[in-house]
């Protein structure tokens, strides 16, 4: 059977590969009193976007009230407002907020997804973890054909980039170029990696990382599109 994002979506919906990350997703609903009685997603978190997107946007993994509540990558937690506002802004989303799957929201040329799909305890998943779920990711790219930058949001998206890349035949430079804000690695026949810090709670209290900021790399990225486009 040919390959869709609807297949691979239901798929990941399904998917029960790792025991501790089931065990997780499905024990939160109820532990934070500001959700209390609300219904969780508690499951798998596909991807979703653009079928035709041009950019790609890697994060980490579903927040354990965000978006393994809500069922949507960056939705439901403290990061879904900034970093929805800053997408609007360039012109990626059709509006600043994200409140659940259904809601109306669109993307334009853009597709978001995670490195894991489950919520990890303490937002760290396990390197089995990662492993297990790289094939989804394998498969999404592919399927998005027309992806010619990819947005990487933390450290870990950006491994989980440069792996990509390496299993596409891209010839990586030694030693392989460190994950930093604004970092770019072109190369030629594959996707351009770009970084940016994670919109997380904690880097945006803190400052690490602004709106200016998040929007400078957005507009880098529609900069290399166009380029390569």
């Amino acid at each position: 059977m040919r390959d869709s994002f609807k297949r691979l979506e239901r798929e990941v919906v399904a998917c029960r590969l790792c025991p501790r990350l089931v065990a997780w997703r499905e024990s939160v609903p109820g532990t934070s009193a500001a959700h209390r009685g609300e219904r969780y997603w508690a499951k798998p978190v596909p991807g979703f976007g653009d079928e035709r997107a041009w950019l790609l946007i890697l994060g980490l993994a579903p927040g354990a009230h965000g978006a393994n509540r809500t069922g949507r990558p960056f939705t439901g937690d403290r990061s879904g407002p900034f970093f929805y506002r800053a997408l609007h802004a360039e012109g990626f989303a059709s509006r600043p907020l994200s409140v659940a799957r259904g809601d109306g929201l669109q993307l334009f040329g853009t597709w978001i997804t995670n490195a894991v799909r489950c919520a990890p305890p303490a937002n760290r998943p396990l390197p089995s973890e990662l492993e297990s779920c790289h094939p989804y990711l394998v498969r999404e790219l592919a399927l998005a054909r027309e992806v010619r930058v990819i947005l990487c949001l933390g450290a870990l998206a950006w491994r989980s980039g440069l792996r990509l890349l390496r299993e596409r035949g891209a010839g990586l430079p030694r030693p392989l170029p460190r994950f930093a804000h604004g970092a770019v690695l072109s190369l030629d026949g594959s996707p351009a990696l770009l970084a940016s810090y994670h919109p997380s709670q904690q880097n945006v209290s803190t400052g690490k990382l602004d709106q200016a900021m998040l929007r400078a790399v957005l507009r880098r990225a529609r900069k290399i599109g166009l380029r390569d486009g």
